[in-house]
């Protein structure tokens, strides 16, 4: 896994920009893999059989794969800018498609370029533009004497409460950010005189 995070959308959303009789529905979507950003286009054309053009591009972290298309649309004018909202946000793991009914008047390429664009930016704008960072889960296991002192410690860096359990000791399962977790340890180590075992039992994204 990379321990890096990354921004993408939480969900899908659409979002329609008209321009002289022309429509422009722009929708968005997390994708994981190459298969499902080209699964969610062609669902996008089956839903509008009848449209002139679906543009689409998406951006994938696996491979840094990017592709675009302009669907028959003048070049340069509809998919190098719907990719470039995805990539002035910093998104990757997204498929945007825009589909379009003409509507009689041409738009020129400055017209094609504003209307791809917009509905590409109000489509990510609605899917909810969220950033995914990689947090430790961990197991912590304390005595009784120590589970009063280390409040603060867990609230200091945002520990995130999973689940406890008061038994004989008090055991507790949360996650915390990975860029956090060795400042984390060094500080429940001073605070419980370094009695309190700390485990770390797997690493995952979240937002």
């Amino acid at each position: 896994m990379s321990v890096e995070g990354y921004i993408t959308v939480k969900q899908y959303a659409s979002y329609e920009y008209e321009d002289r009789k022309s429509l422009f529905i722009g929708e968005a979507l997390p994708v994981d893999t190459e298969q499902e950003a080209l699964a969610f286009i062609e669902s996008v054309r089956k839903r509008y059989p009848d449209a002139n053009h679906h543009v689409y591009a998406y951006t994938l972290r696996e491979n840094s794969i990017t592709r675009f298309s302009d669907d028959r649309e003048p070049q340069g004018t509809a998919g190098m800018p719907v990719l470039d909202v995805i990539r002035k946000n910093g998104c990757v793991n997204v498929a945007l498609v825009v589909t379009r009914y003409f509507g009689g008047t041409l738009l020129g390429t400055g017209g094609l370029v504003r209307a791809y664009t917009a509905a590409a930016i109000g489509a990510l704008e609605n899917a909810q533009i969220i950033k995914y960072d990689v947090y430790s889960k961990l197991s912590l296991l304390l005595n009784y004497s120590d589970y009063g002192k280390i409040n603060s410690v867990l609230a200091d860096y945002g520990f995130r409460t999973e689940d406890s359990d008061f038994g004989a000791e008090v055991k507790i399962q949360g996650s915390i950010l990975k860029a956090s977790l060795d400042g984390f340890i060094k500080k429940m180590t001073d605070v419980t005189s370094a009695r309190a075992k700390i485990t770390v039992l797997e690493e995952r994204f979240d937002f």
